[in-house]
């Protein structure tokens, strides 16, 4: 089976490329994004590709020169709008993994509303991409508990990417095997911008405060901000302090 893999910089992206290496796949191209100073060896798509002696390429390359006898095109939580010809280009389709669980959760902030909205449970999703974002037809959705009392974005996020790495293992083993893969469409969903995500940032009178700090808390990123005297600071409760210095001794980062 020969696919393209188009991924973000997460330990799951490189496990779902590991995977497929695992179980002789041909990938002949790797999409990763350029790491940056916070991105962890272990987390680097490139530097995985690498390991297993894969073609890594840009996007623009990718768009400009499609591989041939292609049966799946992938995206692991890849970053932008997916087009043509990559859309039709695999023999079995495009498969996107998306962090939540469509239709109801499509774009950014699926983490923090979950949380906000106080949810029992969260999900993630596979789909196959069309022109949208987050609107093909779905393939399948596999739930999970979460606990609304005292869950984070963060955390929700690592659990999220393990319950992630399992629903690609067993839609993939579908495609290597040979069997049919569902589709089903999606029906109407909801749409969260960048824009409406970095609204919901903000506190505002009546907001359950505790709340809203867990549904922003993924440091090193900003969580839920306030604005004083022209400055935008973001609030940190005991509790999240506490997890920060956990995280800190694990690391040995001790004075």
């Amino acid at each position: 089976m020969r696919v393209v893999f188009m991924g973000k910089s997460k330990r799951s992206a490189v496990r779902a490329l590991d995977w497929l290496v695992a179980r002789g796949v041909e990938v002949v191209a790797v999409v990763a994004p350029e790491p940056d100073e916070l991105t962890h060896e272990q987390q680097r798509l490139d530097l995985a590709a690498r390991r297993h002696g894969l073609l890594g390429v840009s996007e623009a390359e990718l768009y400009a020169n499609p591989p041939a006898d292609v049966d799946v095109v992938i995206s692991f939580l890849f970053w932008n709008l997916i087009r043509e010809p990559l859309i039709s280009l695999g023999r079995v389709g495009c498969l996107n993994f998306h962090p939540g669980p469509l239709p109801d959760f499509r774009g950014v902030g699926g983490y923090n509303v979950a949380i906000l909205e106080g949810l029992s449970s969260w999900g993630v999703s596979c789909h196959f991409v069309d022109e949208h974002f987050d609107t093909g037809d779905l393939v399948e959705v596999e739930r999970f508990p979460i606990d609304q009392a005292a869950e984070t974005a963060f955390s929700l996020d690592l659990k999220s990417q393990d319950h992630l790495v399992a629903l690609f293992e067993r839609v993939l083993q579908r495609v290597l095997d040979g069997d049919e893969v569902p589709r089903v469409p999606q029906g109407d969903g909801r749409y969260l911008s960048r824009a409406e995500f970095d609204e919901l940032r903000v506190v505002r009178p009546g907001d359950d405060l505790g709340r809203k700090l867990r549904a922003f808390w993924y440091p090193p990123w900003p969580g839920a901000v306030v604005d004083v005297d022209g400055r935008r600071l973001t609030l940190v409760d005991e509790p999240l302090l506490a997890d920060a210095a956990a995280a800190y001794r694990d690391a040995g980062r001790l004075p």
